[in-house]
């Protein structure tokens, strides 16, 4: 238990998209670097989306003005179709994370998309990307272990998404249990089958803790040998669009388990810490990940 597992840092994003307290964006910078100065290497600093429809994720041209290109930081910008793409690779984003749902159920209520459609949209992303440059695409399948409106989403649809995915040359493939329905045993069997068809493409894990499995859950990818996990500082995170969401798995949380466990992060635990009492500050809420509140072990 001594390899590295990359975790990348979505609080930006994620962890900002669901809150009653809007950021500006010198607030969103300055938590940028703060997650910046604590190890993160990989971040989700904005959201292309329609401001009108997520208030919480405007600016984001602005903030991207504000973020000079850094051979540390991969600054990643989430898009959901073309528009998002064309505002991701003007913005000098590092890479572009683009966003299929696994049900129609969620994907009219987020995205105003069928599936199918969502898959058009990927590939027309991807195509436009061969031909006329841009950042690298990594694909992030949503509610891909349940949706909130159509119930279970079964392993087989998943599996024919992720081969999609893989067959227009992503970067990279990501899992998403968007409402927090997934266990551990569920995670290793999907990764498992999508990785059978994916070949070489790296594969992601994005984990909410709703019902308090969030933790286990990634136990159970990287015992199936993923190495790359999302989490959001200080536990933040939701979906606006999804009834009851909660956040993500903590990044300190996840430090702490496979740190303590040997495995190695490249994260600064007391500064990531710090950063999710100053957020809590900042939104005027408890923190939600369980170390920020206890503490390290040992002292």
């Amino acid at each position: 238990m001594s390899r590295f597992i990359e975790i990348v840092e979505v609080g930006p994003r994620d962890g900002l998209q669901n809150e009653k307290t809007v950021l500006d964006v010198g607030q969103k910078l300055d938590f940028i670097r703060r997650l910046d100065a604590a190890g993160a290497r990989r971040m989700e600093v904005v959201s292309f989306v329609n401001p009108n429809r997520v208030p919480q994720m405007a600016g984001a041209e602005e903030v991207m003005a504000d973020l000079s290109p850094d051979t540390r930081l991969s600054r990643i910008g989430l898009v959901l179709n073309m528009r998002g793409w064309e505002r991701a690779v003007a913005s000098g984003c590092d890479e572009a994370n683009v966003v299929v749902c696994a049900s129609d159920g969620f994907g009219i209520r987020n995205q105003g998309a069928s599936v199918d459609e969502q898959i058009a949209a990927m590939h027309g992303i991807a195509e436009r990307r061969a031909t006329g440059g841009g950042p690298p695409i990594s694909v992030t399948f949503s509610v891909a272990f349940g949706c909130p409106f159509d119930g279970e989403v079964p392993e087989d649809r998943v599996v024919s998404l992720a081969r999609e995915a893989a067959n227009a040359k992503v970067a990279e493939i990501a899992l998403a249990d968007t409402i927090g329905v997934a266990d551990p045993w569920t995670v290793r069997r999907r990764v498992e089958a999508v990785r059978a068809v994916i070949g070489d493409t790296p594969l992601r894990l994005h984990f909410h803790d709703t019902r308090n499995t969030g933790l286990a859950n990634a136990f159970a990818g990287v015992e199936a040998g993923v190495s790359i996990l999302d989490a959001s500082c200080g536990g933040l995170g939701g979906c606006p669009f999804a009834p009851e969401a909660t956040g993500n798995i903590g990044t300190e949380d996840l430090v702490y388990m496979l740190e303590r466990a040997g495995f190695e992060t490249g994260y600064d635990l007391g500064a990531l810490i710090e950063t999710a009492k100053w957020m809590s500050g900042v939104l005027n809420k408890p923190i939600a990940a369980s170390v920020s509140r206890a503490g390290v072990f040992p002292q």
